[in-house]
């Protein structure tokens, strides 16, 4: 096992990982930026490295300033949390040359799964559903217009590297493309240093399901079940559950079978997630995988009770996993809200100062963050401050439980997504399971009907 673990990451993932490394008896290296010297990740680590000013470009993406941090401190292992340089294949390949374990998975595999044409080969080739679309990037408009015609419209443009809704347009007249084309690899290029693109059919209102697996050097692949992430906005996530309800035993079964076969397929190791477009007659289509733990891990935690971070620390060290798939089993409902700094009707961030800061606790309830009273909340990074993660016996329970957590959470000082999270769990629709990826295309658009600005006016 190893003795010191370097966290190259910051905010509730760090302190995340933090956890994990002290129950299993590791010492860690926090991290930082100038901007988070008093952050509490640097407070509970047992050492602690400044590598460069607050620009993440100076700091948390520099690979030479994290390795040089590692060797300073002695570190045996660095682990990446997610965004950031967690995907990295770079970095796991100079942890490679420098004998410092990466946890995550190979660098060529990384390399691989990060290329998203790249990946559909693969997976194809593994037998994975994939939505049909061109074999590799696309370098031509008259390419891409063959490629839209002989699919059918609508298609999408999609960047090869990356994520987010960057390098990304959807094409639903052929008049369209020419322009969205230029403008996804310009997109692309300034997002990732890469303006590859690739196009495939476009699904109307799919749902955005995932599977969590696992693998060790070993041998061993097991899927952990899935998550529900529809509810998002500009392919942002804002709420995700597990497990789905739109999921059935038999469908589960043999989409963890299929995710299982095609992660020994690529000899993917440690944590990762296989994500899916699920149409509205129960077909599932590939998108891509993350190779790496995600934000919303703690549903699959709950559900499952398995500590998907120790599994990638003792996966890493060499060790097998510490289960079967048999030993595997779902217990009841989790939801997880990411509570950003950001206004919740406009979306703009709302960095500044905490004044206040309490979240109830109670049954069923998880808080992983690294707010508190009196914290700054920078304007230099992602705006997620909290994630709020409830247990139920049922679904029903857990939006319950939910709803009572984020009333009577109380952050002061700087403006919360709580009041829009809030109306999402009191929807109709939401509540019935009535909902795809365009939830929050419509439910934004009704909100700005006249007459209700029940959302403007809350907290």
């Amino acid at each position: 096992m190893f003795k010191k673990i370097l966290i190259a990451n910051r905010g509730e993932i760090a302190l995340r990982i933090i956890y994990a490394c002290r129950e299993l008896g590791i010492k860690t290296v926090a991290v930082y930026s100038e901007a988070d010297e008093n952050s509490l990740h640097v407070r509970f680590a047992d050492e602690d490295v400044c590598i460069g000013p607050a620009r993440s470009a100076d700091s948390y993406l520099s690979v030479p300033a994290i390795l040089s941090a590692a060797e300073i401190t002695g570190a045996d292992a660095i682990h990446p949390g997610y965004g950031f340089l967690s995907e990295s294949a770079y970095l796991a390949e100079v942890c490679e040359a420098c004998h410092i374990r990466f946890i995550g998975p190979a660098p060529n595999v990384i390399r691989l799964l990060g290329d998203k044409a790249r990946a559909r080969r693969a997976m194809k080739k593994a037998g994975v559903p994939i939505l049909p679309g061109s074999d590799g990037p696309v370098d031509s408009e008259e390419k891409a217009v063959k490629i839209a015609r002989e699919l059918g419209l609508p298609v999408i443009i999609k960047a090869v590297a990356g994520g987010g809704g960057r390098g990304m347009r959807v094409i639903r007249e052929m008049g369209e493309l020419s322009k969205a084309l230029k403008t996804a690899q310009r997109e692309a290029e300034a997002s990732f240093g890469v303006g590859d693109v690739y196009i495939e059919k476009y699904l109307e209102n799919p749902r955005h399901i995932e599977f969590q697996i696992l693998g060790d050097h070993h041998g061993n692949v097991i899927h952990l079940g899935e998550r529900e992430c529809s509810i998002q906005r500009r392919h942002q996530k804002l709420l995700e559950e597990g497990p789905s309800i739109a999921v059935t035993e038999k469908q589960r079964r043999r989409l963890g079978s299929t995710v299982v076969d095609a992660a020994r397929a690529v000899q993917y190791t440690n944590a990762g997630t296989f994500e899916f477009l699920m149409d509205d007659k129960g077909n599932f289509f590939f998108l891509e995988v993350n190779t790496r733990v995600q934000v919303e891990h703690p549903v699959t935690e709950w559900i499952t009770g398995i500590d998907i971070v120790k599994e990638q620390i003792r996966v890493a060290a060499g060790e097998r996993l510490s289960f079967k798939q048999g030993d595997v089993t779902f217990n009841g409902h989790a939801i997880e809200c990411r509570v950003n700094a950001e206004d919740p009707v406009t979306f703009q961030p709302s960095p500044g100062v905490i004044h206040a800061f309490s979240v109830p606790g109670g049954p069923g309830v998880r808080v992983d963050t690294f707010a508190h009273a009196e914290c700054t909340i920078p304007p230099y990074y992602d705006s997620m401050i909290a994630k709020i993660i409830v247990h139920g016996r049922d679904r029903q329970e857990a939006i319950a439980r939910m709803r009572r957590t984020l009333e009577m959470t109380v952050i002061e000082g700087i403006k919360t997504s709580i009041p829009l999270h809030l109306k999402i769990l009191s929807d109709p629709d939401f509540i019935a399971g009535r909902f795809s990826t365009s939830f929050m295309e419509r439910y934004l658009v009704e909100q700005k009907k006249p007459g209700d600005g029940r959302l403007a006016q809350a907290g």
